[in-house]
């Protein structure tokens, strides 16, 4: 699988004679799996038209700051948010002045101007050679290579005008290696073993009915997706839920506790995390019934007894460098509650949230949670469940770093 897999590239091009390259990358990128939009300066669009771009992405294409169509005026800002990294090929002279001075004039120029800091962005130089020699553009690159900018330097061979000369753009091929190594050298789980959690889990109460609960699953696929796009080597250990595997990512499926505890149990000694997202039965039937329960002779109590402790069972088998976090929802004393099975788990962190919070039920695409550990917590505001994955990723990272050495694939 390509470590570009699942990554979303926005994909800048401006007013160049290489700008024909650029649909070439688009196809290499999305060969490797990445989801591609595509921004152009009005320069760009007499080179390449964005019904090319609109053809191969399937998606439109960015071309003015204010389009005609309804509900775009703030793309600049949600297509900057929406990209994990930005390719800008060809780079020209022009717009890398632009960078360079802050100028956001077009819709390309406004989307890098809000792009979130850490992210990638790469440019890859193509320009007459003379304009290239010009002192004014090394001073330009000079500034945005300071600003964490990743170049992308011209090639020497001919160029649109006959001439040979250093100016002409790296071929495709070249590009996309350069971002596929540099993204797969900057993965903060490179090489982790991750294991993930997810959804509910069914008891029977006959061969009809069943106990469950309202989690859609989406949480834990969100963990798992974003440990799997930050390089790690996932399995996810799945209730049944109607959600689609992520890529690069193993799936089990189970329905019931006693089963998600078995394929945990057998699972968690070779993993190096081990996330409980799954909103796990507390209870199963005693004796679940063989046949369908009539109604005439249904009962009016259901004899019930614990589940299997999955993270309790995990934590008294932790091993040093093995790292382990918990879920939990709770309606009232969130932390007090958190930090009791923090401690009575063994749990590294634990992260919890009120479904009863605007923006934190069940089977939304939202969530608000606090992050708690023993040295404190923290509490996120309301995020898209991915966005919540990253963070509690990126605090879980943080503390494996300090739990001894880590099993590396």
């Amino acid at each position: 699988m390509s470590v570009l897999s699942g990554r979303r590239i926005l994909l800048g091009v401006t007013g160049g004679i290489a700008a024909y390259k650029a649909v070439y990358l688009c196809r290499l990128f999305q060969e490797a799996g990445a989801e591609v939009r595509v921004a152009m300066t009005p320069a760009a669009t007499k080179f390449v038209t964005p019904l090319t771009f609109e053809a191969i992405t399937q998606h439109p294409v960015a071309t003015e700051i204010f389009p005609a169509e309804e509900f775009v005026a703030t793309r600049h800002i949600t297509w900057a948010q929406w990209a994990d990294l930005v390719v800008v090929a060809p780079a020209t002279y022009d717009f890398v002045g632009k960078l360079a001075g802050g100028i956001a004039d077009d819709i390309l120029a406004t989307l890098l101007a809000a792009v979130p800091g850490g992210r990638p962005v790469f440019l890859a130089l193509a320009m007459n050679s003379a304009m290239y020699d010009n002192p004014a553009f090394g001073a330009n690159v000079r500034t945005l290579t300071s600003r964490q900018y990743l170049i992308i330097d011209a090639e020497t061979g001919y160029l649109a005008e006959m001439m040979e000369g250093k100016g002409r753009m790296a071929e495709p091929a070249v590009i996309f290696e350069t971002v596929a190594t540099t993204v797969e050298a900057t993965l903060p789980w490179r090489g982790r073993r991750v294991l993930v959690t997810a959804g509910p889990t069914r008891e029977r109460i006959d061969p009809v009915r069943f106990l469950s609960n309202a989690s859609s699953g989406k949480m834990g696929f969100a963990v798992a997706e974003e440990a799997a796009r930050a390089g790690a080597h996932v399995t996810l250990i799945a209730g049944p839920v109607s959600l689609e595997t992520p890529r690069g990512v193993r799936r089990m499926d189970v329905v019931s506790a006693a089963q998600m505890a078995d394929a945990v149990r057998a699972a968690w000694p070779g993993h190096d995390a081990l996330f409980m997202v799954a909103a796990v039965a507390d209870f199963v039937l005693r004796e679940p019934a063989h046949q369908k329960i009539k109604k005439a002779a249904s009962p009016t109590t259901l004899a019930l007894e614990p589940a299997p402790d999955i993270l309790a069972a995990c934590g008294k088998t932790k091993q040093n460098g093995q790292l382990l976090v918990g879920f939990a929802v709770e309606t009232e004393d969130e932390l007090a509650n958190a930090r009791a099975k923090l401690v009575a788990k063994k749990l590294d962190m634990i992260v919890v949230n009120n479904p009863n919070t605007p923006g934190a039920a069940f089977d939304v695409d939202t969530n608000v949670v606090t992050i708690v550990t023993a040295a404190g917590q923290e509490t996120l505001p309301l995020l898209s469940k991915r966005e919540v994955a990253v963070r509690i990723l990126a605090s879980a990272l943080a503390m494996l770093g300090k739990t001894g050495a880590a099993k590396k694939a």
